[in-house]
């Protein structure tokens, strides 16, 4: 009996709910931090807290819970019109909160209902400070610190202005610097550190022998200019970059011109490249150094990360998982870039804003379209600068002609390129308008693979008779004294003997089809070794649609030419050679293949040759020129004339290209490459939307080009003079990466090169300076590091002067037990 009645009871409540009524407010006075704080902080800081805040909502902070997030959620002296208390009952808004874990339950709502009703009373010392996301260490502009006094009896330590600030982190944690290592560990930490080989057993011992103050100098300076410190320093770098020489995923594919980039690695190492100039010419080598052509294996970085080949290559450009591809091959360089560079994950920012930095989605969809009209593929380019210049200029005529620019043509057809271009009209419309004249042949021997008779005509041609076979393959072996064969002329006749008077056999209709026709010729030399002669097109006097004369001459027997409804007249095809038959062939086998079925074979036939240029009636041109120039010029319209002008000095500029040493190439981000497979360039960057929780079928805004909007005193978003210049987005985040103001850029290089001499940054997670990252053991030699690396123009040579220089360098590595007590992993 209780048990039902409850039931009762909580069913009349359920329908209470669905008929829109609210819990009661709470009947008392409410105070916040007894009755409301312990409510928020169980059931909503996990999503509305101080880790996390959905919606950008907080009720772990007054301002926020007050204002809300895109909405306002609690009305003072209004509950039931505050959102907060529909959702938390699960009314009008058709979900409820807290999503995971227990609902809230009547008498909960009721006080938050009551706290509400009165004013929503928040005390302003619970009120909370939110933190400046903006207020972190490798955010701050960079500035260079004062190096610390050192007391003069530990002068004799310093070396560099290195020594100082990690004597002064010592001194504050009672440590003691260690002496300095023997001279044959120097001397092979450094040949490690800078060449990655070691020094050879002369080379040590010479080094031990010598006394004088500058042996160490010498040293150094030999490294540093040896080619194999280029090569030490590259492979790091092909390290940061995931820089592989194959695609990855399934395929795996070889790529087989990567290498052009690790050599470039090597050089620019060498080089001493300024660091500035180093980013920019990764990104955007193409845009900020045109002249410069041998810098173009510098984009192999926009590329060195894996390619799926099988999203991006294999299947339909309008596919969803094409489209999926495209948005994580544009992750991959993303991350590639603003990682090696800057050391942040904005990449973690793809589906939602970043839970730790301040990198919103924005931001991460502007990186994004800065990479929306690359590739990944072999870039053409010409490391000369002389020929590059000239294939340029080519090039950038040939496309003013292909967007049929009137003024550019003109300028072009100065003499004698005019002159030129009207005897070219000439011959050409001469070679068109010749009708070839046809040469009977007297054929010496026929025959039928169903042994039907072909009876020679007066007028020489064949008449079938006898039984009419399904199929059949007639073969004709013919000599001519004619030199320099360009074609044959097969003619269809009609007969009084044929059905329908013919030109085929078929009874019902005099209908016939013609599968395939094959031309052999033998030469004089070996008459039993006929090859074949390949027929270049084939023009017919009647096409129906999908028995046209291209159907003969395509190499599949089930497809073929026919004739219907057009029986009972004479019809015609000319099939012409690829190259004039040689003037030594003593013989010529004509092969006509007729394999349709149901009796549609040739019942009377004609062979003729010629040696006109062009049999088909057709040049070398395309049909719509050729049209052109089949016209007097007077009937022809300025327009028209532009066209063919435009064809023949395309023709010419794609000689002078083709003369042109053939081009290197290397596997790189590009915008024009060969297309492979459905692997294509676009003429301009594909649209990137915000996706929402980073699914594809949700897409939000168009993103705008950009980068990141955290940093002070530079852009998130890039001013550029054509959006759609896929370029000019390049090399904006080239700039915006190498500013003097990016501190991210200079803080991480710095790191990363003490990384590489000590085995731990000074900021142990070198591809994360945010706050999931460890904040740097000695922030204050950090910056100076940057600061003078900046200054002294990004010289990565110097750098290495300046650390391999340092006492702290040249310590010994030996056990200290009295340090080791103090700091166990060797931070200080």
């Amino acid at each position: 009996m209780f048990m039902r009645a409850a039931f009762t009871i909580l069913a009349m409540s359920a329908l209470a709910l669905q008929a829109g009524e609210l819990p009661p407010a709470a009947a008392r006075e409410v105070d916040f931090e007894k009755d409301i704080q312990p409510i928020f902080a169980k059931n909503c800081y996990s999503c509305h807290g101080p880790r996390k805040q959905k919606g950008d909502y907080r009720l772990d902070l007054k301002a926020s819970a007050l204002k809300g997030g895109e909405h306002v959620n609690i009305v003072p002296g209004k509950s039931a019109e505050s959102p907060l208390i529909h959702l938390v009952a699960e009314l009008k808004t058709g979900e409820v909160m807290p999503p995971d874990g227990e609902t809230l339950s009547n008498e909960q709502i009721g006080l938050l209902r009551a706290w509400i009703d009165q004013g929503a009373k928040w005390p302003e010392h619970l009120a909370g400070v939110a933190e400046n996301k903006l207020d972190w260490w490798s955010l701050r502009p960079l500035a260079k610190p004062q190096i610390p006094a050192v007391p003069e009896a530990q002068k004799a330590f310093i070396r560099t202005p290195i020594d100082a600030f990690v004597l002064a982190a010592q001194s504050e944690k009672k440590l003691s610097p260690s002496p300095e290592a023997d001279r044959r560990t120097l001397l092979r930490r450094l040949y490690f550190d800078l060449t990655g080989l070691p020094p050879t057993y002369e080379e040590v011992l010479a080094f031990e022998k010598d006394s004088s103050p500058d042996a160490y100098d010498r040293v150094v300076e030999k490294l540093l200019a040896s080619p194999r410190y280029g090569e030490r320093w590259a492979r790091h770098w092909m390290d940061v970059v995931h820089f592989a020489e194959t695609h990855g995923h399934d395929q795996d594919r070889i790529r087989p011109n990567a290498w052009p980039y690790r050599d470039y690695l090597i050089a620019a190492f060498n080089n001493d490249t300024p660091y500035a100039r180093f980013i920019q010419e990764q990104l955007a080598a193409d845009v900020l150094f045109p002249d410069e052509p041998q810098l173009t294996p510098a984009l192999g970085f926009i590329a060195a990360g894996p390619w799926d080949e099988s999203s991006l290559r294999d299947i339909r450009e309008d596919s969803l998982c094409r489209q999926i591809g495209y948005y994580l091959d544009r992750d991959d360089m993303v991350m590639q870039t603003m990682s090696t560079f800057t050391s942040s994950t904005v990449h973690c920012a793809r589906c939602h804003d970043h839970k730790f930095d301040p990198i919103s989605q924005k931001d991460y969809y502007a990186l994004q379209a800065v990479f929306a009209g690359l590739g990944r593929a072999d870039r053409a380019y010409d490391p000369d600068p002389k020929i590059h210049a000239q294939r340029r200029s080519l090039l950038a005529v040939k496309n003013a002609i292909e967007r049929k620019d009137a003024a550019q043509i003109e300028a072009q057809l100065q003499p004698p390129l005019k002159e030129e271009l009207h005897a070219w009209t000439n011959r050409h419309r001469a070679a068109l308008r010749a009708k070839p004249e046809w040469t009977v042949l007297e054929i010496s021997r026929t025959l039928s693979q169903e042994n039907v008779e072909l009876l020679p005509q007066p007028d020489g041609s064949l008449l079938a008779s006898g039984l009419t076979p399904d199929t059949d393959t007639y073969t004709f072996t013919v000599r001519t004294p004619l030199k320099g064969i360009t074609g044959v002329r097969l003619e269809l006749l009609p007969d009084e003997s044929l059905p329908h008077k013919g030109p085929g056999r078929q009874i019902d209709n005099g209908n016939l089809h013609l599968s395939e026709f094959l031309v052999h010729a033998a030469p004089q030399d070996a008459p039993e070794k006929p090859q074949r002669i390949p027929v270049r097109r084939a023009v017919a006097d009647f096409n129906q649609a999908s028995w046209t004369i291209e159907h003969a001459i395509d190499g599949k027997m089930e497809s073929a030419w026919g004739i219907f409804p057009e029986t009972g007249k004479p019809h015609w095809a000319v099939f012409e050679f690829k190259e004039p038959l040689k003037d030594n062939s003593a013989s010529l086998t004509l092969t006509l293949q007729q394999n349709h079925g149901r009796k549609h074979v040739i019942g009377r036939l004609r062979l003729s040759v010629t040696n006109a240029p062009h049999p088909a009636g057709k040049s070398e041109l395309p049909d719509a020129i050729g049209k052109l120039l089949l016209q007097d010029d007077a009937a022809l319209s300025p327009a028209q004339k532009l066209e063919i002008s435009a064809y023949f000095l395309k023709n010419k500029i794609e000689q002078q290209l083709a003369a042109l040493p053939k081009p290197s190439l290397v596997y790189a981000g590009a915008k024009d490459f060969v297309a492979d497979g459905t692997h294509r360039p676009v003429a301009k960057p594909r649209p990137v939307h915000e996706l929402r929780r980073g699914d594809i079928l949700k897409p939000g805004e168009l993103a705008r080009p950009g980068a990141l909007s955290a940093i002070s005193g530079l852009p998130g978003r890039f001013e550029l003079a054509d959006s759609n210049d896929e370029g000019q987005r390049r090399a904006a985040l080239a700039k915006w990466i190498s500013a003097p103001g990016n501190p991210l850029t200079w803080r991480s290089i710095v790191n990363r090169v003490w990384q590489y001499h000590f085995g731990r940054g000074l900021a142990s997670m070198p591809n994360d300076f945010g706050r999931m990252g460890a904040p740097p053991t000695h922030p204050e030699l950090l910056d100076f590091l940057a600061a003078t690396f900046m200054e002294g123009g990004g010289s990565l040579k110097s750098l290495h002067r300046l650390i391999v220089h340092s006492a702290v360098y040249r310590q010994s590595s030996q056990h200290n037990a009295a340090n080791a007590a103090i700091d166990s992993d060797n931070h200080f």
